[in-house]
C-alpha cells in the first residue's frame, strides 16, 4: 500500500488498493466509424471526471457489431482506423484506459479486435478466440480466430511493435496489482474461457467487450456467466454489450453492463435505454489477493495449467492513479459485515446457522450418548441464544425440554433486569430451571486466598471479577457430572477474538461451543429472528426483545444505572459493532490496518460536513476517524498479542461463516506469544482528524 498524506490521500481509494473502472454502452450507428468515436470519446471523458482509470466498450463498437458483409468493405476498415487514431489521440488528455473494439486486417485476415489506449498509446491488441458460427451468428464468414497468425507484434496507426494476441496481460507500473485481461463475448460462453488462463496467469481484471444480442431470459444467462467467471477466477469481470444503435434487422440489443467482483454484482447498467450510459464501481484489489493466496487450489490450478500460463506476455504500462485529494467509495461498505441487510438474505442467513449450530449439537449429543445438557443462563445475549439452541436441539431428538438443565447464578453484581429475565426465558421455554446463589462459594474463594474484598474492603480488582466466573463454570460441570449431562458454553466469537472471557474455569471452557462461530452483532439479530418467527413459541418472544435491549455486560463489578448494569463491557473493550466490522475484514481479508479503518470509517464515520446520503439513523450513530483508530488499537493489541492461548484450546465448536472461525481446528493458526507491533505501527498511517470540508464523489 502507498504511503499516505493524513487528512488527504488516506480519504482517497486509490490510496487502499481499490480502483475505480466502468463499463459504457455508447450510443452508435451502424458503419459510421467516425460518430461512433465522437461517442466513445465522449464516455472516455465521462468515466474520467468520476475519477475511473479503466473504462471498456462494447464489441467491434467502433463499426457496430451488426456490419455483416460490409466488414469486407475496404472503406470501412480504413474508417475504423481512422476512428481507433481519434480515439488513441484523444487518450492523450483523458487519464482513463479505454478499450475498444474494431475490425482489424493484419495480412489479409481480418479480425475482430479488442484495442487497449492510454496516454495516447496503443499498449495491444487482442483478436476474438472463439468465433460463434451457429444460430444467428455468422462470424467465420467475417473474421478468422485468434491463432491465425504466428506474429507476436503489430503496426497499427503508425504505431509499430504493438503486442498481439490474446494471451496478454496489461499490468499498471503504478499499482502492480491492477492487471488486465482481455477477452471478447462468446470466449465467455466456452467451456474454459480465456480469462480462466488469463486468471491463472495473474489478471485480477477481467475484461469482456461483447455484443450480445438480447433473447429471453438471455440477460440472466448473461449474470449467471459473468457472476461465476468472476467467482472461479477470484477475479473482477468487466462485461459491456451492444446497445439499441445496433442494426435489428434480425436481432434486438438491450446494452447490457456488468462489474462483478469474486461472484458479486458491484454495478449494472440499464437494459433498452435510448442513451449512451455508463456503469462503474471501485473493485477491491486486496480482497482479490488474498482470497487467491488463501484458496491454495488456485495456485494448484496454475501449476497444472503452467503450459498455457507461460505463453502469457505481460504488457508493462504506465498511467495516472487519481490518488491524490479527497475520493471516497462509490460501493456500499455495509456496517455489519456478518448480517446481511436485505431482510430477505437475513432471514435465510439465520435461519441456516441457526440449523448449523442446532445440528453440531444434535450430532455431539447423539456421538456421546447423552441425554441432558447443562448451561448457565445469565439473562444476556449469548448464553439465550444458546438456550435456544440447545431447547430445539432437544426438540429434534424427541426428549422432553425438561432434560435441558438450566441454571441462573447470581453474584455480587447481578441485576434484577437480567436476572428476571433468566427466570422467565427458562420457565417460557418449560425446561428444568434452579437458581443457585454463588455468593457464599465466591466469598469462601476470597477468604481462602485472602482477598481483600472478603475483610470487608470494596476491592473489585480481575481476581474479584474471575473468582465469579470461575465459580460459575465449575458449578456447571460438577452438575454436569451429578446429573450426567453435556456443558454447553456460550461465549461467542467476537469474545474469543478480543480475549474477553475467562481462561480455563471460566465462560472460555465447556464440554461443546455452540456460539464460538457467530459475532456479537449476529446473535443480536438471531435472537430477533427466533422471536420474530415464533421458532420456540409465542411466549418466549417478549422476553427476547428484552434480552436485546439489555446492554451488554458480564455484570461482576456491582452497581446499576437504572435498571441497566453500570459495567459496561463496550466502555472497555470497544464498541462489538465496531470490532466485529475489524474483525471481519482482518480475519477474512487480512487487510491492513490503515484499509480497515478507512471502510470502518466509510461505514460508521463522521460524514456529516458533507452531503452525506445516510439516513437519519445512520448520522446518530457515528464515530470519528479518531475513535475508529483508538478501538482499533485496543482490537490489534488484544487480537493479536494477549489473546490467542485462549482460542489455542478453545472447546469444540462447529464453524458457522465464511468470515472466519477462530478454531485451530476449523480455521485460525496463529502462535500464541506473537507479536503485534507490525500492525501497531501501521497505525501511524491512519489520521486523527477527519478533513474539514469532504465532498462525496457520486
Amino acid at each position: 500500500m502507498q504511503k499516505t498524506n493524513p487528512g488527504t490521500s488516506f480519504f482517497n481509494i486509490y490510496s487502499h488498493n481499490f480502483i475505480r473502472a466502468a463499463v459504457a454502452v455508447p450510443g452508435l450507428k451502424v458503419a459510421d466509424p467516425a460518430f461512433n468515436a465522437a461517442r466513445t470519446i465522449d464516455l472516455m471523458r465521462e468515466a474520467a471526471s468520476k475519477s475511473c482509470i479503466l473504462v471498456v466498450f462494447p464489441e467491434l463498437g467502433l463499426t457496430a457489431y451488426t456490419c455483416d458483409d460490409l466488414f469486407h468493405q475496404r472503406a470501412l476498415l480504413e474508417a475504423a482506423l481512422v476512428a481507433l487514431e481519434r480515439v488513441r489521440d484523444a487518450s492523450r488528455n483523458i487519464p482513463v484506459i479505454s478499450i475498444v473494439g474494431l475490425p482489424l486486417m493484419v495480412d489479409s485476415h481480418l479480425f475482430n479486435c479488442a484495442v487497449m489506449v492510454s496516454g495516447g498509446t496503443i499498449l495491444g491488441v487482442v483478436p476474438k478466440s472463439y468465433l460463434p458460427n451457429y444460430r444467428e451468428f455468422y462470424e467465420l464468414r467475417h473474421f478468422a480466430p485468434e491463432g491465425t497468425l504466428p506474429r507476436e507484434s503489430i503496426a497499427v496507426c503508425g504505431q509499430k511493435e504493438i503486442p498481439f494476441g490474446s494471451s496478454l496481460l496489461f499490468q499498471m507500473e503504478e499499482q502492480p496489482l491492477f492487471t488486465i485481461h482481455v477477452e471478447i463475448c462468446e470466449d465467455l460462453w466456452t467451456p474454459i474461457p480465456p480469462s480462466s488462463y488469463g486468471a491463472l496467469a495473474g489478471a485480477t481484471v477481467l475484461a469482456n467487450l461483447s455484443a450480445s444480442n438480447i433473447t429471453v431470459a438471455k440477460a440472466d444467462y448473461r449474470r449467471q456467466l459473468a457472476s461465476s467467471q468472476s467467482a472461479r477466477c477470484i477475479a473482477a469481470y468487466l462485461y459491456t454489450a451492444a446497445g439499441t444503435g445496433e442494426s435489428t434487422t434480425d436481432m434486438a440489443w438491450d446494452g447490457h453492463g456488468m462489474i462483478y467482483e469474486n461472484g458479486s454484482l458491484l454495478s449494472e447498467t440499464g437494459r433498452f435505454v435510448y442513451r449512451p450510459q455508463i456503469a462503474y464501481s471501485d473493485i477491491d484489489l486486496d480482497r482479490l489477493i488474498q482470497d487467491r493466496m488463501r484458496q491454495n487450489t488456485f495456485s494448484q490450478a496454475a501449476s497444472r495449467h503452467r503450459d498455457e500460463i507461460s505463453k502469457f506476455r505481460t504488457v508493462q504500462f504506465s498511467a495516472p492513479l487519481p490518488a491524490r485529494g479527497v475520493l471516497l467509495p462509490v460501493r456500499a461498505c455495509e456496517r455489519f459485515p456478518y448480517v446481511p441487510s436485505h431482510i430477505s438474505k437475513r432471514d435465510e442467513r439465520c435461519r441456516e446457522i441457526y440449523e448449523i449450530q442446532v445440528q453440531g449439537l444434535v450430532k455431539r449429543l447423539k456421538a456421546t450418548g447423552i441425554g441432558r445438557i447443562v448451561i448457565g443462563v445469565s439473562g444476556g445475549l449469548d448464553s439465550t441464544h444458546a438456550l435456544l439452541v440447545c431447547a430445539k436441539a432437544l426438540d429434534i431428538m424427541g426428549l422432553p425440554r425438561e432434560r435441558l438443565l438450566a441454571y441462573t447464578m447470581p453474584g455480587f453484581a447481578t441485576g434484577e433486569r437480567t436476572l428476571n429475565q433468566a427466570r422467565e426465558l427458562m420457565d417460557a421455554l418449560g425446561c428444568f430451571a434452579q437458581e443457585i446463589d454463588i455468593k457464599p462459594s465466591c466469598l469462601q474463594m476470597l477468604k481462602d486466598i485472602k482477598h481483600p474484598f472478603a475483610e470487608g474492603k470494596p476491592l473489585h480488582d480481575i481476581t474479584f471479577e474471575n473468582v465469579q466466573a470461575g465459580e460459575r463454570t465449575s458449578h456447571l460441570f460438577r452438575l454436569a457430572n451429578l446429573h450426567g449431562a453435556l456443558v454447553v458454553g456460550t461465549s461467542d466469537l467476537s469474545e474469543l477474538a478480543l480475549g474477553w472471557c475467562t481462561y480455563g474455569v471460566g465462560d472460555h471452557m465447556a464440554h461443546y461451543h455452540i456460539n464460538a462461530g457467530i459475532p456479537k452483532t449476529l446473535i443480536r439479530y438471531l435472537i430477533a429472528w427466533v422471536a420474530e418467527k415464533g421458532q420456540l413459541g409465542d411466549t418466549v418472544r417478549e422476553v427476547l426483545r428484552r434480552v436485546i435491549e439489555t446492554e451488554i455486560s458480564p455484570e461482576l463489578v456491582p452497581g446499576l444505572i437504572g435498571d441497566q448494569p453500570a459495567q459496561r463491557t463496550e466502555d472497555i473493550i470497544g464498541p462489538y459493532e465496531l470490532q466485529d466490522f475489524n474483525l471481519y475484514y482482518i480475519l477474512r481479508f487480512g487487510y491492513s490496518p490503515s484499509k480497515v479503518a478507512f471502510l470502518a470509517w466509510w461505514a460508521w464515520g463522521d460524514k456529516t460536513r458533507g452531503p452525506w446520503p445516510g439516513t437519519d439513523e445512520e448520522k446518530r450513530n457515528q464515530y470519528s476517524i479518531g475513535e475508529i483508530k483508538r478501538w482499533l488499537r485496543i482490537f490489534l493489541t488484544r487480537f493479536f498479542k494477549s489473546s490467542q492461548y485462549k482460542r489455542s484450546c478453545a472447546p469444540n465448536s462447529p464453524k458457522v461463516g465464511s468470515g472466519g472461525s477462530l478454531s485451530p481446528r476449523g480455521d485460525y493458526r496463529a502462535p500464541s506469544d506473537s507479536e503485534a507491533a507490525v500492525w501497531i505501527t501501521q497505525l501511524d498511517h491512519i489520521p486523527d482528524q477527519t478533513p474539514p470540508i469532504l465532498p462525496i464523489v457520486s
